[in-house]
């Protein structure tokens, strides 16, 4: 609908668009409904339409296009953070008055004034895995845990289960990945021992597995049913859990990489193949791994044209990762700088051997749309919760050699054997520990899915 600029950045009020497509978003954020039912600095990544939405930008005077703050910018060298320690200290008697200057300039949204209309609930639950994350891995160990006879919750943010098979063109058992997720999720919804907790976020860890959940009932709707709470709070005691939280992609770091336009290489492949939305027209991808490759071939799906892709190594992607592209590929260069806001265009460079600076001067590339991919970092916020007793045995460490973060030793995953019953060909079946008589669920998602970003 051509909106680029979806609210201002804190201090400077600089103009900041859509950056990532999930909980990791960090620039769209938007105060959502009205009276007191609103709800500031809600990531609009996560919002799902509804009839009756109202959402407003935050953080600008008089419009999110047109902001009077933004001059501050220009004063950029003058405020430096904590400024105002030293330059509002005198006179004295006029800190008052520069208090409350300061608060009203601070801050982001408008909490709400009237009491909250809306009603909540808690409810306690045992089981015997609690599976974190609704994507490959997530489906593929509850799926194995739910057929040993297991109690199950699985729980996932989102809507829709299926994670990055939502976006992605995978296939599993020569079969679109998204016809198993399928299959899988009425499998698990006809299984009486199994919980699936969708739009809702596991946010806690604590001792002997206690995990705190929140569950969005009725964010999703205008006004709650009346017999309907708008969120809910389970207090969870699992005997054994499994974390399938993925992974959350790196950005890259050059002069205004925060402007409109600039975004992360998974979130346009998201936008594209899940949404129907086309994130720009001429599009320069930067990068410096190979998954950031699959989004040039979308964006040609997608009509879009790819006008280079910049990859900061010298040796290039992997045999078959530019398969179906026909772009240009400049091995060894690097993005200096976005210009404009929303962008109109980058500045690339090729690379010193040094890799601190560039050689022949830098070229200009016009695009609106600039995909970025540093990398992949596991999402191991749930994991660093864990009591330390467990955590000194399974300190997740990183991979110099393939830049990658290793899997740490697995804690084991276990039901009671006599509840355990699976196909003696099934090529996932947990190996049975000999002096335990548990089960230890497999690392790998089922029918050979790699899950080799899923931790």
């Amino acid at each position: 609908n051509g909106v680029r600029v979806c609210g201002r950045s804190f201090k400077y009020h600089r103009p900041r668009g859509v950056y990532a497509a999930g909980v990791e978003e960090p620039n769209a954020l938007v105060q959502l409904r009205t009276g007191a039912r609103t709800e500031p600095n809600v990531r609009a990544t996560q919002v799902e339409l509804f009839s009756g939405l109202q959402a407003r930008s935050q953080n600008c005077f008089p419009t999110v296009n047109f902001d009077l703050a933004a001059v501050v910018g220009y004063f950029a060298r003058l405020l430096p953070a904590g400024f105002y320690y030293k330059t509002f200290m005198w006179p004295a008697k006029a800190w008052m008055g520069y208090e409350r200057l300061i608060r009203t300039a601070a801050g982001m949204g408008r909490a709400p004034l009237a009491p909250d209309p809306d009603e909540y609930e808690k409810r306690y639950a045992h089981c015997d895995v609690l599976v974190v994350g609704g994507g490959p891995a997530g489906l593929a160990a509850a799926l194995a845990a739910a057929r040993a006879g297991a109690r199950v919750i699985l729980a996932d943010e989102r809507a829709a289960l299926g994670g990055s098979l939502r976006f992605e063109r995978a296939e599993i058992d020569a079969a679109p990945a998204l016809d198993w997720v399928g299959t899988v999720q009425r499998e698990l919804g006809s299984l009486p021992r199994v919980r699936v907790l969708s739009r809702t976020t596991v946010f806690g860890c604590y001792d002997h597995n206690l995990y705190t959940l929140v569950e969005r009932v009725a964010d999703h709707v205008h006004q709650p049913p009346a017999h309907l709470p708008r969120q809910r709070l389970w207090w969870v005691r699992a005997r054994q859990v499994v974390l399938a939280t993925g992974a959350i992609e790196r950005p890259l770091v050059f002069t205004d990489n925060d402007r409109p336009g600039v975004m992360l290489a998974t979130a346009a492949r998201n936008y594209i193949n899940e949404y129907a939305v086309r994130p720009g027209t001429r599009a320069v991808i930067f990068t410096g791994n190979d998954s950031a490759y699959a989004t040039a071939r979308e964006l040609l799906h997608a009509g879009a044209e790819v006008a280079a892709v910049v990859d900061t190594r010298e040796r290039g992607p992997a045999a078959g990762s530019l398969d179906g592209i026909d772009v240009q590929v400049l091995r060894g260069h690097a993005v200096a700088a976005a210009e404009g806001a929303p962008l109109r265009a980058v500045q690339v460079g090729k690379l010193n051997s040094a890799g601190d600076g560039y050689v022949d001067g830098l070229r200009r590339i016009d695009c609106d749309l600039l995909c970025v991919s540093g990398g992949w970092t596991p999402t191991v916020h749930l994991f660093s919760q864990a009591p330390v007793a467990a955590v000194s045995r399974c300190t997740p460490a990183w991979r110099k050699a393939c830049g990658r973060a290793r899997r740490p030793p697995a804690l084991p995953v276990s039901v009671p054997s006599r509840r355990c019953q699976f196909p003696p060909a099934h090529r996932n079946a947990p190996n049975r520990c000999r002096r335990s008589g548990k089960y230890r669920l497999p690392v790998n998602g089922a029918s050979g899915l790699s899950t080799s970003r899923t931790m």
